[in-house]
């Protein structure tokens, strides 16, 4: 099971390039880094005061994030699953069961922490999505706004950071790593990712 990991600054399509993926290629198991962001008491407190909290490692569980991925890994039947409820800032864990349909399928892992989780990533396929700064903004306030709960100067204040954030922290990655830069709705861009996605799946 070969591994995409899909990374890139909040409002950059991540989530428009997983679901595109996902329905080209309808055997792929798709993991969020959202849905394992922590509710614990200590989270809760330093979010009280650290407007960047929630861009940060420290706000996710990652070591159950791990042990979803190695789970999947082993092809394990059932496993854990985990959603957040953003509004309210909880929490839920819950079992899946996972079919297996065949060995060519993708495991998408997405997120602003999928290149941030120890993983091999000289044996993942990976994607960091980029669009213009102003047009990540328009996303993250429509989106914040309409789930999340939060008005404009709440979400400029968090986007911002956030911004800043990610682009401190993907240069190692970037160094490391061989990493594919796509705007999701660059057509030329995308067709050819699904050109060579075709080919490794074909070729597993």
């Amino acid at each position: 099971m070969k591994t995409i990991i899909i990374t890139g600054p909040s409002g950059s399509g991540k989530t428009m390039l997983t679901n595109k993926l996902a329905n080209l290629f309808e055997d792929s198991i798709v993991i969020k880094t959202d849905s394992y962001y922590s509710d614990s008491i200590l989270i809760r407190f330093l979010s009280l005061f650290t407007i960047d909290i929630y861009d940060r490692p420290i706000s996710i569980k990652k070591k159950e994030i791990q042990n979803t991925l190695r789970s999947i890994y082993k092809r394990t039947s059932i496993i854990n699953s985990y959603s957040y409820d953003f509004k309210n800032k909880q929490s839920f864990k819950s079992k899946i069961k996972l079919n297996y349909k065949c060995k060519e399928q993708f495991l998408i892992l997405e997120g602003i922490f999928a290149h941030r989780l120890d993983l091999d990533y000289q044996e993942t396929i990976n994607i960091i999505c980029e669009e213009d700064k102003e047009i990540c903004l328009r996303r993250r306030l429509e989106r914040d706004k309409l789930e999340r709960g939060r008005n404009s100067f709440e979400v400029n204040k968090k986007f911002n950071k956030s911004w800043y954030l990610f682009y401190q922290n993907i240069k190692k990655y970037l160094n490391k790593n061989h990493v594919i830069p796509l705007n999701p709705v660059d057509k030329n861009s995308y067709d050819k990712l699904i050109f060579n996605l075709q080919n490794i799946s074909n070729n597993n």
